[in-house]
């Protein structure tokens, strides 16, 4: 079997000799993904979880007995009765070497703190200084508002490339020149900014070393590492239900990474990436407001922002008394139907129950909608006609089985990019 031979498709699973230990290999997996399940550690940087493997960095290879060359690991697929060795003299000077010259390569003061070249480093023991380094090539710190590349750390793994053509489908990120002055370049030579990227940060994601990370400019520069805690949550824009990771400092939100789910795989667009700002936005209202006696309503207010003039900050307590006043002044006078409610898509299901509960039993009033019937109103209709549920019954990652995609009356792109990049794919 060559070097190459991976099957994916593969149908039975089958049984090889790992580092002395006889393991089961699951249909199309990998030695390495083999390995990565058992928790058994081979060296990688090339390989990025749901990516395609390419096999050119070299620093996973193992030595499978019999066979005269060592192979990639994250391209090889094993066999019945294979016997592989991923931690023997040979495949550990292997793939101490392809560290040690990747070393040379960078900068280590221009690596970001979780580096994953540098862990690789320590584990194996790599020195830095055996090879000389490289001329570097200039970075772009600057033009960019949310990501900044830093090419003095770049080890030429592909996998923003990667990230950016065969993930996010945006295909900005490219290779330019030849041997040493190859590089990783955006469209035609262009700066980031210039370019055509959307800001995903699906490279900043992939990327290893931190040739490409987030912008010291951009207010969201801190590194996950850095924060006192991590948060798994759900993407708080739109409807497709990205999962990710907010990282978290001094009750502050730093950095967001995308989670593996059937929702996004990992993936996230500049909303959900980069629009955490709004979190500790010196405009956010962080405790309830009243209306100041001696500034009493008008068709227009001036937007000076200083809303300090219009109204005063209140407790929790008195502010839902007052409302609570208003609302039953209001009910008694005119009756229950002169309420209404008009409940948020940011809610969760049970939250929505609530609130309609709250409309019809509280208020006495059958006056209660949501804004999601203005865009799901439809799509309620064909799929009630359809299949005889108004819900969706697959996930957006299924579009990959579908035969064609018809898209009416819709903009996934902007409207759900992540979404969108499935359709994409």
């Amino acid at each position: 079997m060559s070097v190459d031979s991976y099957d994916p498709h593969s149908s039975s699973s089958l049984t090889f000799e790992l580092d002395g230990n006889d393991v089961e290999a699951l249909p199309g997996e990998s030695i390495l993904q083999v390995a990565e399940r058992l928790n058994k550690t081979i060296p990688h940087l090339c390989y990025c979880q749901g990516q395609r493997a390419d096999g050119n960095c070299r620093s996973c290879v193992v030595e499978i007995e019999g066979e005269r060359t060592l192979a990639p690991s994250c391209r090889r697929q094993p066999t019945e009765g294979m016997v592989v060795h991923s931690n023997n003299p040979r495949a550990r000077a292997a793939q101490q070497g392809v560290v040690e010259l990747l070393l040379s390569e960078v900068q280590t003061q221009q690596q970001k703190l979780d580096s994953e070249l540098q862990h690789w480093a320590t584990q194996l023991g790599a020195d830095s200084l055996r090879y000389p380094s490289r001329q570097q090539h200039p970075s772009d710190d600057g033009s960019h508002p949310a990501i900044g590349v830093n090419l003095d750390a770049c080890i030429h793994c592909g996998r923003c490339v990667r990230a950016c053509r065969e993930e996010q489908v945006n295909d900005v990120i490219g290779w330019d020149g030849r041997g040493a002055q190859t590089r990783i370049s955006f469209d035609l030579n262009d700066s980031l900014a210039a370019s055509s990227c959307v800001g995903c940060g699906e490279c900043v994601q992939a990327c290893p070393t931190g040739a490409l990370n987030l912008n010291p400019g951009s207010g969201v520069r801190v590194e996950p590492i850095e924060a006192d805690q991590s948060v798994d949550t759900v993407c708080p824009y739109c409807g497709v239900g990205c999962l990710l990771t907010y990282h978290v400092k001094d009750q502050q939100i730093i950095a967001a990474t995308g989670r593996n789910g059937a929702t996004n795989h990992n993936r996230l667009c500049v909303k959900g990436r980069f629009g955490f700002d709004y979190h500790h936005h010196a405009d956010r209202l962080l405790t309830p407001l009243i209306r100041r006696d001696d500034a009493p309503k008008q068709a227009t207010l001036p937007d000076d922002g200083n809303y300090r003039r219009w109204f005063r900050e209140a407790s929790w307590e008195e502010a839902l008394e007052r409302a609570a006043d208003g609302f039953n002044r209001i009910k008694q006078a005119h009756g229950g139907d002169a309420l209404a409610g008009f409940g948020s898509a940011k809610g969760s299901n049970e939250e929505a129950y609530l609130f309609q509960k709250l409309i019809r039993t509280g208020f006495g009033s059958n006056n209660v909608d949501h804004c999601t019937r203005l865009c799901h109103a439809s799509s309620v209709a064909a799929l009630l006609e359809a299949i005889g549920s108004g819900a969706v019954s697959n996930p957006i990652e299924d579009v990959a089985e579908a035969d064609l995609i018809l898209v009416i009356g819709a903009n996934p792109d902007s409207n759900h990019p992540v979404a969108s990049s499935f359709i994409k794919n």
